[in-house]
């Protein structure tokens, strides 16, 4: 029952404000409620505030004491929703696919069912010595990403 409030609460301010996604919902033992959301232009302080708000105002501690955190999707988490790929488009990327091999470049197109990314490499002239930079591309399915993160370049 608990539970089921928590995550229609949650529902309604989603709804309310279409900007924002969901990334996690945990509630923990001793009813520690703990959720991550990610927006389409970023999430800012404002937009944990009204989200805890919604559901703390709505839920009675007289009937189940809880305790609440909101916070927004860290770089360091990693994208899991498309929705945040899409936002990423132009960032550099770190994929790891199916195989376990690692692909890094800049993610230029993320639609519904894939991703591209693009990269220059140093590769061997055709003919002759020495190396040429090529530019390189490759799509890579959803289904077919184990892990990707931003990668943060100073």
């Amino acid at each position: 029952m608990f539970k089921q409030k928590v995550t229609n609460l949650l529902q309604e301010v989603l709804e309310e404000e279409s900007s924002l996604f969901l990334i996690s919902k945990e509630i923990k033992a001793g009813n520690k409620i703990v959720i991550v959301i990610d927006g389409d232009t970023g999430v800012t302080l404002s937009d944990c505030m009204k989200v805890s708000r919604h559901i703390e105002h709505n839920l009675d501690r007289e009937e189940e004491d809880f305790s609440l955190e909101v916070l927004s999707s860290g770089i360091s988490e990693g994208i899991t929703h498309i929705r945040q790929y899409k936002k990423n488009v132009g960032r550099k990327l770190e994929v790891i696919i199916e195989d376990n091999s690692k692909v890094e470049g800049t993610l230029v197109v993320a639609d519904d069912e894939k991703i591209k990314l693009q990269w220059k490499a140093r590769e061997p002239k055709p003919i002759g010595k020495g190396k040429v930079t090529v530019q390189k591309e490759q799509e890579i399915p959803y289904k077919n990403i184990v892990k990707a993160k931003v990668m943060v370049t100073f």
